[in-house]
């Protein structure tokens, strides 16, 4: 695997049950769908792991912006777009039913919206954003030229903050070259990012690449750890991570589903059938959430692969369940298949902590 000497820092542990669930709480035209499934709720409904107050929903009873007027056919790409580039709290009034609403690649600038091009976007459990199978939905890049350069050490700077909640997003595909990196569906470099209540599904990073992954979502650079609460990744695939990918990446994750995410099956190095992680100083934090028929394609990796490469982080995983996911030549014990971890040493034997989880 190729190497990137990206330092982030963060550790959140879930350790608590809380009963009931957690807290908290979300061009031009655009194709809708009416009768498309509703993207909520979503995640794990056995999950029942306690979320910090960092995880939890935005608040967005004063949104900035609202998409549409109160049916499908007001709510455009071009008036997500405009919306999004707006800033502040994005909400829709589409009608009643499920909307899906095809978009460009909406491109998220740091000095955007409000000034620093912080956005959180609000589906209301009824808005799906597709990429229609040509493009990427999200792109946030604060070490992007054309978005606008905002610090002198871009690689280092804690905005533009992007929040999804409440929404989904399908048939999302990076571009099939050179500038691809990863997130099928959602790419953010820099900045902070937080996910809470949504759905990606069917999103693809086609190209073979050793760090290249993250069919659903791929994140680097992070300021603090990432979020990803109450959400669904189905049937995404990528060159590594079919779900997640990152580079240095602290992640937490609660009470959420991975299931039928994949690798490539060409070629080598594909790793992490649901979720892939390399870098430096970093921790995958994992709490009641479902990983099920994940497949990778090299080191029996079919849920989760994570590399620490200076040795300086974890891998905790509480109250979770792993069903059908490939685990041939895991280099965890057999009570542990379909997970590749180097966290502390080599063996695999330390950095790893796994309580209340089942694997079948």
């Amino acid at each position: 695997m190729q190497k990137k000497p990206w330092f982030i820092v963060g550790l959140v542990v879930c350790l608590s049950p809380l009963a009931g669930g957690c807290g908290g709480g979300s061009g031009a035209g655009g194709g809708m769908d009416a009768t498309q499934i509703p993207p909520g709720p979503n995640g794990n409904p056995d999950g029942h792991c306690a979320v910090p107050s960092a995880g939890l929903a935005a608040v967005t009873a004063s949104p900035t912006t609202v998409v549409g007027t109160g049916n499908a056919a007001s709510c455009t790409a071009s008036a997500v777009v405009a919306a999004i580039a707006g800033g502040g709290v994005v909400t829709f009034n589409c009608g009643p039913d499920p909307v899906t609403i095809t978009v460009p690649e909406i491109q998220i600038f740091n000095d955007g919206g409000l000034g620093d091009g912080s956005v959180t976007i609000d589906g209301g459990g009824l808005i799906t954003l597709s990429g229609g199978g040509a493009n990427r939905i999200l792109y946030q890049n604060t070490c992007d030229e054309s978005l606008h350069f905002t610090s002198s050490r871009c690689d280092l700077q804690n905005t533009p903050h992007l929040v999804v909640q409440n929404i989904a997003f399908a048939d999302g595909s990076t571009p099939g070259d050179a500038t691809a990196l990863g997130g099928g569906a959602i790419y953010v470099s820099g900045g902070t990012f937080n996910a809470f209540n949504i759905r990606v599904t069917n999103s693809t990073q086609s190209t073979s690449h050793g760090d290249w992954a993250g069919g659903a979502i791929y994140t680097v650079e992070q300021s603090q750890p990432v979020f990803v609460v109450n959400s669904t990744f189905d049937g995404n695939v990528a060159s590594s991570g079919g779900a997640l990918g990152s580079i240095g990446t602290s992640w937490s994750i609660y009470n959420s589903v991975f299931t039928n995410n994949a690798t490539l099956t060409a070629g080598d190095g594909h790793a992490g059938g649901a979720i892939y992680n390399d870098g430096n100083s970093y921790t995958l934090s994992i709490c009641g959430s479902d990983f099920e028929d994940n497949v990778a394609a090299s080191l029996g990796s079919g849920s989760i692969f994570e590399v620490v490469d200076d040795l300086k982080g974890a891998l905790v995983i509480d109250q979770s369940t792993f069903t059908g996911n490939s685990n041939t030549g895991s280099v965890q014990s057999s009570s542990h298949p379909s997970i590749y971890v180097e966290a502390t040493d080599k063996a695999g034997n330390g950095g790893l902590t796994i309580t209340a989880t089942t694997f079948n």
